[in-house]
């Protein structure tokens, strides 16, 4: 699809000689560009929704099991066990 932009002079003379380094058209270049800042993007935007994630779940507290239930279940798991 076209489209039509409207850049800085400084960038598009930026993008120009780029493109030419690349030895690719500049249409190109934009295209990469532009999927690689969506990519980019998509990425900072799961990172903040995991963010959040973690933060809730560090508000959470865990439930309290009580010490000596705890330490019997480990003393009859562990029963046999050589150490």
């Amino acid at each position: 699809m076209k489209t039509a932009i409207s850049l800085p002079d400084a960038l598009f003379e930026d993008a120009e000689q780029t493109a030419r380094a690349m030895g690719i058209p500049r249409s190109q270049l934009f295209a990469r560009a532009v999927s690689e800042f969506i990519k980019r993007h998509k990425r900072e935007e799961i990172t903040q929704r995991l963010n959040e994630v973690y933060e809730r779940m560090e508000n959470q507290t865990a439930p309290e099991l009580p010490t000596e239930t705890s330490v019997e279940t480990m003393r009859e798991l562990t029963g046999n066990d050589t150490w």
